[in-house]
C-alpha cells in the first residue's frame, strides 16, 4: 500500500529565502502586539479581574439579548456584559466585584436568579473576588515565566550557542505572536488561557528542535556548503515530518472548536492559532535568523577566520 505524502521527500523549495518577508511581517506584528498590549490591554476574564460570571438557557429556545440587557442594567451594579453563544438561546451576563465583599456579590446573585429564573435557566454562577483574582495574575505569571526559564536552561545545555539563541528568538516570537492573538480578537484571558500559552510554549520548541537537530546533523555531514542552502536542505528534509503533525493537531483542534462547546472553545481557538503560528515560525522565522546568528560548516568557517586573519595582517604590514 501506497504511503501518504503530504510533502515531498525530494523537494528543493527555497524557504529561507522568504525570510525578505517573513521577518518584516513578524516584525509588524510584534510591534503592534506590543503597542495593542500597553494601550489597549488584554480583555481578562472573571479569573482575573474578579466578579460573577452567570450562564442561562432560555426556556424558550429564544434569547433577548436586549430584554437581559436592560434587566441587568436595572441593578445599577455598574459595568455589565451579556453575551450570546453557543446555539439555541444560550447567554452569559458578566457583572464586576461589587463594593461590600462577598456579601454584596451573593446579594446580586440572588436578585439575578430571581429576575431571570422565570424565563432562563440558570446553568452556571461562578463568583471570582479580588483577593482570589490577584493571586492567579501572580501564579499565572509566575508559571509562564518558569516555564520559559525552563526553555532556556534545556535549550541550553541541547544545542550550541547559535542554535540555542535561534530556538530561543522562535519560541518568544511565538508567545508575543498568541498574546497579540488575544489583543486582536478580544479572546477573554483567562487560566484556560495560561494552559494554552504554556502548550503552544512546548509545542513550539519541539517544531523548532526537530528542524534544528537536523540542521546539526547536516553541518556535520557536509564541510563545505553555503548556508542557505545547508538550511534550505534542513527545512527541506524535515519538512513532511512537520507537515504531518501539523495537519493532525489541526484537525483535532478544527473539530474541538466546530463541536467542543464553550466550555473549550476559548482553548481550542488559541491552540489552532498556535500550531499554525509555530509551524509557521519553525520554518521562516526560528531557521532563517541561524544565518545571522553566525551558522556556518566547519571549511567555511575556517575559511572565514583565515581571510578574516590574513586581512587584519595586512592591515598591520600597512
Amino acid at each position: 500500500m501506497r504511503l501518504i505524502r503530504l510533502f515531498p521527500d525530494d523537494s528543493k523549495f527555497r524557504f529561507v529565502r522568504w525570510r525578505v518577508l517573513s521577518f518584516p511581517f513578524s516584525a509588524f506584528i510584534t510591534v503592534t502586539t506590543v503597542v495593542l498590549f500597553l494601550t489597549v490591554g488584554l480583555n481578562f476574564g472573571i479569573d482575573f479581574t474578579g466578579g460573577t460570571l452567570m450562564e442561562m438557557q432560555a426556556k424558550s429556545g429564544q434569547a433577548d439579548l436586549a430584554a437581559v440587557r436592560s434587566t441587568a442594567h436595572s441593578f445599577e451594579v455598574g459595568e455589565v456584559e451579556v453575551q450570546e453563544f453557543g446555539q439555541g438561546g444560550q447567554v452569559s451576563v458578566r457583572f464586576r466585584t461589587q463594593p461590600g465583599g462577598e456579601g454584596a456579590q451573593s446579594a446580586l446573585v440572588q436578585k439575578a436568579r430571581a429576575a431571570f429564573q422565570n424565563d432562563y435557566e440558570i446553568r452556571r454562577v461562578e463568583t471570582v473576588g479580588p483577593r482570589v483574582s490577584g493571586e492567579l495574575v501572580q501564579s499565572g505569571t509566575l508559571g509562564v515565566v518558569l516555564s520559559i526559564v525552563s526553555v532556556l536552561v534545556y535549550l541550553w545545555f541541547r544545542f550550541e550557542l547559535n542554535l540555542a539563541i535561534g530556538a530561543v528568538i522562535g519560541t518568544l516570537h511565538d508567545i508575543v505572536l498568541t498574546v497579540g492573538f488575544f489583543l486582536i480578537t478580544r479572546e477573554e484571558f483567562n487560566m484556560t488561557s495560561i494552559a494554552a500559552i504554556l502548550t503552544i510554549v512546548g509545542y513550539s520548541l519541539n517544531e523548532t528542535v526537530v528542524v534544528f537537530d537536523r540542521t546539526r546533523e547536516l553541518l556535520r555531514k557536509y564541510k563545505n556548503i553555503p548556508t542557505e542552502e545547508l538550511l534550505d536542505l534542513s527545512i527541506n528534509s524535515t519538512m513532511s515530518r512537520t507537515v504531518m503533525t501539523a495537519t493532525t493537531t489541526a484537525l483535532s483542534l478544527l473539530a474541538l472548536v466546530l463541536f467542543g462547546g464553550q466550555a473549550i472553545q476559548g482553548f481550542a481557538n488559541v491552540m489552532l492559532f498556535g500550531v499554525l503560528i509555530c509551524t509557521y515560525s519553525a520554518i521562516f522565522v526560528s531557521t532563517p535568523m541561524l544565518i545571522y546568528l553566525g551558522v556556518k560548516t566547519s571549511a567555511r568557517a575556517a575559511a572565514d577566520a583565515k581571510a578574516e586573519a590574513d586581512a587584519k595582517a595586512a592591515q598591520v604590514r600597512a
